[in-house]
């Protein structure tokens, strides 16, 4: 059993391990909440997805057992990817023999075979990071693949009203914060010089962003930008993005969708480093102002990995020019 990560970024850069434990021979059930789900079943080495009825904060110990006594017997070994003392628990209370995970948060009584957990200055890319819990030596060039149904592509654009290769996706949001997320000014403005429509996608919560952008475009050119945002399941969100022309997004989980997908790709970094999390795709170009000689005063605060911008002015995004965007389209 794999007790998957709470964010589909995190569950995307997971896949690499999981192919790792199928091709020695293991049966694989991960057991992901709701809202991550999906990602898994876009992973042919996947036998089974339970999906976990927590919700965030707190131990919801009661829940817990009970799911545990339904999961009793069933497994020999549990891989615990998340860090937190409450994701270690399920495998314990269903008396999983093996339970392999990282040391933290007082898990050590929870833990069976335990990774040191490197320091943050040191830690490897997320993707390498997953991957060792399988024991691999040489995790460093593991890089995430999904796999899509094209029948399933096709029914999501047919009743979305798009066709292949017949727009550009645009995912402007970010769950961590503003400090991740490139203005929105300038995904409109990018928006206006494309020559293909572009299709918004992100949760909920982001859809007042989106459509702040759709906005400013269709004020302009009417009809030019179309607002998905909230409005899709994630298996829709992620057919839509596996037949665009281009995807362009900030350090987000559509980012790591499209690049496990191949998806041609623009990644904008700001607050966090594309050294630790980057989109792992041949067809990405990442934008990234820390690394870019040229830009002058240097941006020594970068990267912060703050949720806003300490210094107040963002710099490391505002600064992210939309030609450059459109350069590496």
């Amino acid at each position: 059993m794999i007790i998957a990560p709470q964010w589909i970024g995190d569950a995307v850069m997971t896949e690499p391990l999981l192919r790792r434990l199928q091709a020695r021979g293991e049966r694989l059930t991960v057991g992901a909440l709701p809202w991550v789900a999906p990602v898994y079943r876009l992973m042919p080495q996947v036998a089974e997805v339970i999906e976990l009825p927590f919700a965030h904060g707190g131990l919801q110990l009661q829940a817990r057992r009970s799911l545990a006594r339904h999961l009793a017997g069933r497994f020999d070994v549990a891989y615990i990817c998340p860090n937190s003392f409450k994701s270690a628990l399920l495998p314990l209370l269903a008396g999983i023999p093996k339970r392999v995970g990282y040391l933290g948060e007082a898990r050590v009584g929870l833990l069976t075979h335990r990774l040191k957990n490197p320091p943050k200055a040191r830690r490897p890319p997320m993707v390498a990071f997953y991957s060792a819990l399988s024991g691999a030596a040489d995790p460093g060039n593991d890089r995430p693949q999904l796999q899509i149904d094209p029948l399933q592509v096709d029914g999501a654009l047919a009743g979305l009203g798009l066709r292949r290769g017949g727009y550009d996706v645009f995912a402007p949001g970010a769950e961590y914060g503003p400090a991740k997320r490139w203005p929105a000014r300038h995904f409109a403005e990018l928006a206006r010089r494309l020559e293909l429509p572009v299709v918004l996608l992100g949760s909920a919560k982001e859809r007042d962003l989106c459509q702040e952008i759709a906005d400013l475009v269709n004020a302009d050119q009417a009809g030019k930008c179309r607002n998905f945002a909230g409005e899709t399941s994630l298996a829709q969100a992620f057919s839509v993005i596996a037949a665009a022309n281009n995807l362009v997004s900030n350090d987000s989980g559509l980012m790591h969708v499209g690049a496990a997908l191949g998806v041609r790709q623009v990644a904008i970094f700001g607050s966090s480093s594309p050294l630790h999390t980057p989109p792992l795709n041949d067809r990405a170009t990442v934008l990234w102002l820390k690394n870019d000689a040229a830009y002058q005063p240097p941006l020594d605060c970068s990267p912060c990995f703050e949720r806003e911008c300490p210094l107040g002015h963002t710099r490391c995004l505002v600064d992210i020019t939309v030609a450059s965007v459109l350069h590496n389209m």
